[in-house]
């Protein structure tokens, strides 16, 4: 008698809770629509060398994710997707090793091969800037942060990705939730365990159609290394609220090409300009 009890509250909730699944859908077709060409994907050449030749120097090509901010082509991605030793050097200090970024280029949807650089680097949050070279033959697909949400404990959230050239580099969807929010001492989200096709560099968006934030990595220093847990233990995937995003973007709005000295967002000057992410597109 119990157990058909169980089954019928089951079947009674089943449903409510499909219902729910197609809302959330719906909520976001709209969103990526009207978001997919500003997710891009970044094509890059990384060296890794070490002092005193440790190790024999490589230089790979790797494919990220970056989020255009601005008509002009500047982009958001995760500064260890391409400069992993910064990350590897707040994991540990004993940690040498350099990566040098030698040729940056932006693959755009018709094919467009857009060769960028870098001009800002947030060591603290894990992001760096970069600006195309030239000025992009149209203006470019790009995401209001300006105009940014936040979410709570357990929301679902949009995020959007580029997959890999196997699936043709397509532009990608998938629902995420919000495991965790923190405080201190920088607001930031942790997501769930679920949200296995996020990347480096994805926007997250809120089902209100606005974005909430860009996907990084934050790292601990691992403190004594005959510790054997293993370093994931001192690393997370967290989502970036919008508005630290802006901070650093009107700082590199400004900068020219070739500021290879690393910097903060926290000097910022400048607004994004007020247009709707319709334009460009």
């Amino acid at each position: 008698m119990k157990n058909r009890i169980c089954l019928a509250f089951l079947l009674a909730a089943l449903p409510a809770a499909t219902a729910r699944a197609d809302d959330t859908a719906d909520k976001g077709r709209p969103i990526f629509a009207t978001n997919q060409h500003a997710v891009v994907t970044i094509e890059a050449v990384v060296k890794s060398s070490y002092p005193g030749g440790a190790r024999e120097p490589t230089e790979m090509k790797e494919d990220t994710i970056g989020t255009v901010l601005d008509p002009s082509g500047l982009t958001v991605l995760a500064l260890s997707s391409v400069e992993p030793s910064e990350l590897y050097r707040q994991l540990s200090e004993r940690y040498k090793g350099e990566t040098e970024v030698s040729d940056l280029k932006l693959l755009l949807d018709d094919g467009t091969e857009i060769p960028a650089e870098i001009v800002l680097r947030d060591k603290d949050l894990d992001l760096a800037y970069l600006k195309p070279k030239t000025k992009p033959p149209a203006p470019m697909a790009w995401v209001d942060f300006s105009k940014s949400s936040t979410v709570d404990l357990l929301d679902p959230v949009i995020v959007l990705n580029r997959l890999n050239r196997a699936a043709g580099r397509s532009c990608a969807a998938s629902v995420g939730r919000m495991a965790a929010v923190v405080r201190r001492p920088r607001t930031y989200y942790v997501p769930d365990g679920n949200a296995g096709a996020i990347s480096l560099g994805s926007p997250a968006f809120a089902l209100n159609g606005k974005v909430v934030g860009i996907f990084v990595v934050r790292g601990v220093n691992a403190g004594d290394s005959s510790s054997r847990s293993p370093m994931r233990d001192y690393m997370t995937v967290i989502l970036v609220p919008a508005e630290e995003v802006v901070k650093g973007a009107k700082e590199a709005l400004e900068a020219k090409p070739a500021a290879s000295n690393p910097a903060t967002a926290k000097e910022a000057k400048q607004e994004l300009p007020p247009l709707s992410p319709h334009d460009g597109k």
